[in-house]
This record gives structure tokens, sequence and C-alpha cells, in this order.
């Protein structure tokens, strides 16, 4: 592992973006806070202030479910031709190709993320989040039925109603657009609270929306913390659904607080504890390349990295030497320069969970077999760390450390595999690599988890439906499952002529 720049030697010749938006985004209009209370977002390049923002509170999730709720009550959104819909967030899409280095320059300032990846791949992926389900808008339909008694059956799917989405810190961007997409394009009308470390996409995100003609109301944008604005949405009495992605542990929070107001149904995606199976009739160079960026990748925060890394015992001394090399190359650094393949942890908070991970990895008796160390003087860099002789039963081996962390294991047998593959509370992901097409099947359909690549991982697409098992979660983002949550499926029957009902 090298580091490329101490954090901040790069200002010189960087072109930050200016802040244009710090405001709560309600009905149109970027307001204070109810309070006037603000926070700050911190860059984590340096632990500087970045700005202060709108801190939102209860009052300020009111004001916004109400307009919320005006605009889907009383307004032209959910009234809307689908295709008319589907128009104007196709126009988004544009908007958001039109601003992707203003974008990608948020989220690497905020979030810590590679601006070379925002720019080529996450914010346009963002953007066509939008264009899928805007193709989807207009293909939205029910069923006729054939009903025994002379009556003729039919379903609607009409749109849920209010929507609160909370969103995590890890994908600004991109979560904003996965989550907002497919309930605009159901005729739905929502409050987004995006993460308290990274609101300055999502602020951006409602400027666009307006300037796409989106109706005022109808994306309403809260700024806050979990505990005070995420606490107020889930509770809401108003609210419809909520839609939710972040940790394990507020996910609970989320979901008691629904039942606890209105049984408002929750879709949830929670933690993630991904097993990365490889066989020992691999090419070992080309799945080293994968192991390093299915665990590396946004520097391990990402809820389905591959942190447990079951290799078969052929190829196991082998896969070690090439990891460590391959690691050695690995650059860690500011992450607005091109050179570097891992930023910054998002803030102090997540530097500081991730460092006590790997000392406690160190004393429940795993060899640190590379890094395990701060990787620059300034700011929150970890270096990649790689931990072997870890037991299943150990702390690393259990929890979602959420950074750049690798636990490899040696295993022997494919039932051997599955067992330990499936030894986890958690069920999001999970990576098969063979050349052997009967394992493959085998091993896909053993393990417990929303998706599993076979010699791939981290492959996504808008079609291809995303969330867990187990405490992983439940419902589904991505295709059009997630299109459907947002709907509601009413049936109507009616008499037909001569029927004994008339």
């Amino acid at each position: 592992m090298t580091l490329q720049n101490e954090s901040g030697s790069l200002e010189s010749h960087l072109n930050l973006p200016k802040i244009k938006f710090t405001q709560l985004f309600i009905n149109g209009q970027f307001l204070d806070a109810v309070s006037g209370k603000t926070f700050v977002t911190i860059d984590p390049r340096n632990g500087e202030v970045i700005a202060k923002i709108a801190e939102g509170d209860k009052d300020d999730v009111d004001l916004a479910v109400k307009a919320a709720r005006h605009a889907f009550d009383n307004g032209p959104w959910p009234r809307l031709p689908a295709s008319e819909r589907g128009r104007i967030m196709l126009k988004l899409a544009d908007l958001i190709d039109q601003n992707v280095e203003e974008l990608a320059s948020l989220d690497a300032l905020d979030a810590g993320k590679l601006y070379r990846i925002g720019l080529v791949a996450e914010i346009p992926a963002a953007a066509e989040n939008l264009r899928y389900y805007a193709g989807a808008a207009d293909k939205i339909h029910g069923s006729t039925l054939r009903m025994a008694g002379q009556l003729h059956g039919y379903t609607l799917l009409e749109p849920i109603g209010v929507v609160g989405h909370i969103i995590p810190w890890n994908f600004p961007s991109q979560m904003f657009t996965m989550k907002v997409a497919p309930a605009l394009a159901a005729g739905c009308t929502m409050v987004v609270k995006p993460a308290e470390q990274t609101p300055l996409s999502a602020l951006f995100l409602a400027h666009l929306a307006k300037l796409a003609g989106i109706p005022d109301g109808v994306l309403n944008v809260v700024t806050g913390y979990g505990y005070s604005a995420g606490a107020a949405i889930s509770s809401h009495m108003d609210i419809d659904k909520v839609s939710f992605t972040g940790s394990t542990e507020v996910g609970r929070l989320v979901m008691q607080a629904a039942a606890a107001s209105n049984l408002k149904p929750v879709t949830l995606e929670l933690g993630g504890k991904s097993p990365f199976i490889i066989f020992d009739d691999v090419d070992v160079d080309k799945v080293v390349d994968l192991a390093v960026r299915a665990i590396l990748y946004n520097k391990g925060e990402i809820c389905v990295a591959g942190s447990r890394v079951f290799v078969q015992e052929g190829i196991y001394d082998k896969f070690l030497v090439t990891l460590v090399e391959k690691v050695k190359s690995w650059v860690v650094g500011d992450p607005f320069d091109p050179n570097v393949h891992q930023g910054p942890q998002v803030d102090k908070n997540q530097y500081e969970r991730v460092l006590s991970y790997i000392e406690i990895g160190k004393k429940e008796g795993a060899t640190l077999l590379a890094g395990g160390k701060p990787a620059a003087s300034k700011g929150y860099y970890i270096e990649p760390t790689i931990f072997t002789d870890v037991t299943d039963e150990m702390t690393i081996a259990k929890e979602e450390i959420f950074g750049p962390v690798m636990s490899v294991m040696k295993f022997k047998t494919v039932e051997e595999a599955i067992k330990r593959g499936n030894a986890s509370k958690y069920g999001l992901a999970a990576g098969v690599m063979t050349n052997d097409l009967n394992i493959a099947n085998t091993v896909s359909r053993s393990i417990r988890a929303g998706i599993v690549w076979i010699n791939c991982y981290l492959a996504f697409s808008n079609s291809l439906p995303y969330g867990g098992y187990k405490m992983s979660g439940f419902g589904r983002d991505m295709g059009m499952e997630s299109l459907h949550s947002y709907l509601q499926l009413k049936s109507v029957a009616v008499p037909i002529h001569n029927s004994p009902w008339l």
C-alpha cells in the first residue's frame, strides 16, 4: 500500500465545488429550519468544516409531509399521464448528466468518494436510475379477472401515497435516485432525508428536480439527524411508506416506529457480511483482483463488501502471496487525485470504528497480514487491511465493519463452504468463484443471500433487484420489484349483464 498524497496537498490545483445549497427544500423552496438550527458537514480529507447545513427536525418534517400530502391529494403529479411523468424524469436525468462534475465533486468532498469514479460511473448511474423508471412509468397496469357468479373483475395499481426515504452516506447521489426514481414513476410524493454526513448532493439534486419541472411538494428534502428528522419520518401518521437503507440496528428502530404509528409498510436494506467463496479451479491472479475490489471498493463502505473471503486449500497459500503483492500497489490518498484507489472513511466516527475492529481482530488472535494502521497524519485514511487465521466465531468475521478490512479463511469442501458462508445473521450478497458449473449452481442455490454473483462481483443493473435475506432486511431496491413496492393493489368486482347480483 502506498500513500499518494497527504490530505490537502492537492488543494492548490483542485477546482473544489462551491456550496450553493445548505437549506431544507420544502414545497419547491429552500428554507431555514423552523428552529433556526444548523449542523456542520465535514471534509473527511482533513476534518475541516465544509458548510453549515439547516438542521431539520419534527417540525420541519411536518411541513414537508404537509406539502407532500397536498401534492398527492390535490396536485397534478399522480394525475399526470404516466408518459408525462416519465418525460419530466428524463429531463431530470439529463440535468444530472449536465452537472456530473459538480455532483461528483460534492460526493468526493462530502463523503471521501473517488472523484474519477463518480464522474464516469456513479453519477451517470444515478441518471440511468431515473431513465429506467421513466420508461416504466406508462407500463403500470393491473389485470383482468374472470370471476365466478357472473362477475367481471379487474385490478388497479395505484400509487401508495406519501413516501419517506431515509438514505445512507456511502452512495449519496446513487441512493437518492435509487429511492426517488421508482416512487416518482409510481406517482408518489415524498420526503427525503439524506444522511447527516452527506447532505450536499441531495440538496443539489432537489434543485435540479425543480428545474426539471417536478411540481412543488412532490419532492422534499429535510436534512438533519436520524434521531430527530429520521425518527419523525418513520413515526409520521401521514406518511404511507418508508424506505430505509442503513444499519440493521437503525432498521429495527424504523420498523418499530412504522408499526407503532400507522402500521406503514417499510422496505429495509440493511447490513451485510458477505462471503466471497473461491474454489481452487480458478485463475488466482484474476480472482485476487476481484477479491480486492470486492472489499476495497468505496473504501469498504458498501453493504455488499466481500469481507469474508473463503479460499479452498489447494490455492490458499498462492492466493495470500498474490493478495499481499496486489495490496502493496494500492494507492490511498486524496479522492480528487486520479491516481488514487481509495479515499478517506466518511467521518471520524467511522474511521475510529474501523480502527477499533482492527484492534479487536488482533486481540482475538487473527494474524494481521497487511495494513492495519492509519494511512495519513491528517484526515480519515486507513490502510487496506488483511487478516488471516480468522475463525468464524471471531468478531471481525461476524460483525459488519464497513471499512477496508478483509478476513481470509481456508476451507476444504463444497459443503464446508456453504455451511460457513451461511453462518451469519446477515444475508445480503455472496460471491462464488469457480469454473465448475455444478459447483456454481449448487452453491448459488444454497447460499441464503439476496444476490449471488458467480465469477463476478459488484455487478449491478437497474433491472436487477437488490436486497437481503435474514437481518439484511426485506423488500427490494432496483428492478420492477422496487416500482411495485410503491404501488397499492386494488381489486374491483362488477356484475355483468343479467347477473343475479343486479
